[in-house]
């Protein structure tokens, strides 16, 4: 373990899981590595205390809540109500010395708070401005996201901020802006700052908006009920309040002829990192993994390693936990390594990790969830009864129990173990928007 000197700041360690034996003719090398972050803390102040002040020391953050008030908003009309409370409770968490500010989104972007073209400052009184700003927010307009997060991002870049966050509520589709605009967007802020993503009601399109909190490297939700929202809110504002180190990357070196297969976060979700590969010297590239509080993350990694004789080792990748510094040279927090041994000992060559077995399965979970819901709409009942009931067998046998129940509101479980299902005629809006949302959420491995 590499251990940080500054002061609350976490600590990393790198834990690898692997069956470094490899058959004769054996090339792809599978490990499972679980990175833990302590020591920085997950919270900002007391949630009852009435204020954002606490004990721990203050992070160098800077947050931008960016609230749809597009028309849809309008209906009914206590969602509104509900955005602006919500945005409320999310302030009132902020803790002081934090930079923040308010944007007001439609098919345009406006920055309600401080509207000074920056952030201010947390304090009492910044808090109450910036609540009384929100109780001039009205419904009116149209959805253009893109321009929303390009608003984030220049306020955000106005300051010396280490740690850059975006909360992001909306409840209908982009539909006033090119695809490409928003995509193009998203590529522009990727990497300038993080973001959760929420979508309140069921209006509004699944993929779109968890195609934003993937490409900022944050967490995506529904809210069906907007009177959930407040304490939605509040959760996300005291885990960013927690984050105390940014810009954290998982740096591979791999050995001459190696070559990387896939680099995946698996735990607490699913997201495939492969492409977003920065090279890094050498054979070596980085991997962002965005902002850590106190919390621990597990990545699947696979390596093609050239092919060697019976009895002979090598290190088929080095990984590193890497901070960048101001003059460059990045800042190693912790090491792991990854072996291959080739062997003629069939026991040992066809065992299986229980951590590389365990999240292949719940990358596939993931995966059918989404073609059976897919085939679903489409029509297909064969291929949807067959995906969702892949879905619910892995999820039983993981012990998957928060998806397991979600698939249950979308097909009659005839038998979890089998995988034998049948579809249900009837399913409501929010159950099958809250299984497609929540189908990369993973459980670890169990003990």
């Amino acid at each position: 373990m590499a251990i940080l000197s500054k002061p609350n700041v976490p600590q990393f360690s790198v834990d690898v899981y692997q069956n470094e034996y490899l058959p004769e003719g054996g090339r792809e090398v599978n490990a499972v590595v679980t990175v833990t972050s302590t020591g920085g803390g997950t919270t900002g102040g007391h949630p009852l205390s009435g204020s954002a002040t606490g004990a721990r020391a203050t992070p160098n953050a800077g947050v931008v809540l960016m609230v749809d008030c597009s028309g849809s908003m309008e209906y009914p009309p206590t969602k509104m109500r509900n955005a602006r409370d919500a945005t409320a409770v999310a302030i009132d968490a902020i803790r002081d010395g934090v930079s923040f500010a308010v944007i007001a989104g439609t098919h345009v972007a406006r920055e309600i708070y401080p509207a000074n073209g920056g952030l201010a400052v947390a304090d009492p009184s910044t808090r109450a401005q910036a609540k009384q700003a929100l109780r001039r927010l009205a419904a009116g307009g149209g959805t253009a996201i893109g321009t929303w997060l390009r608003l984030a991002d220049k306020l955000l870049s106005s300051s010396s901020a280490a740690i850059r966050h975006g909360i992001l509520l909306t409840d209908g589709r982009n539909e006033h802006e090119k695809p490409e605009d928003l995509r193009s967007a998203l590529d522009a802020c990727a990497g300038r700052f993080t973001c959760d993503a929420r979508g309140v009601g069921t209006d509004w399109e699944v993929k779109e908006v968890t195609a934003i909190a993937s490409a900022l490297l944050g967490s995506v939700d529904i809210v069906a009920d907007p009177a959930g929202l407040a304490v939605d809110f509040q959760a996300m504002m005291e885990k960013t309040m927690g984050k105390e180190v940014a810009d954290v990357s998982l740096r591979l070196w791999t050995p001459q002829d190696a070559e990387i297969v896939f680099v995946k976060q698996v735990a607490p979700t699913v997201e495939d990192l492969t492409a977003r590969r920065g090279e890094a010297g050498p054979r070596a590239g980085d991997y962002p993994t965005g902002s850590w509080g106190d919390e621990s993350r597990d990545y699947h990694v696979c390596v093609r390693v050239p092919n060697a004789g019976i009895g002979q080792e090598m290190l088929a990748a080095r990984l590193s936990l890497v901070l960048p510094q101001p003059d460059g040279t990045p800042q190693v927090l912790a090491q792991g390594l990854v072996r291959a041994l080739w062997t003629d000992d069939l026991a040992e060559s066809t065992r299986i990790s229980p951590q590389v077995a365990h999240y292949t399965g719940q990358a596939e979970l993931a995966q059918v969830i989404q073609q059976g819901l897919e085939a679903r709409k489409s029509g297909d009942v064969g291929g949807a009864t067959a995906k969702l009931g892949r879905a619910v067998q892995l999820a039983s046998a993981s012990g998957n129990e928060d998806t397991a129940k979600l698939l249950a509101k979308v097909v009659d479980v005839v038998d979890a173990a089998s995988g034998t299902v049948r579809l249900k005629a009837r399913v409501a809006d929010a159950d099958e928007m809250t299984l497609e949302t929540r189908s990369k959420v993973t459980v670890r491995v169990k003990k």
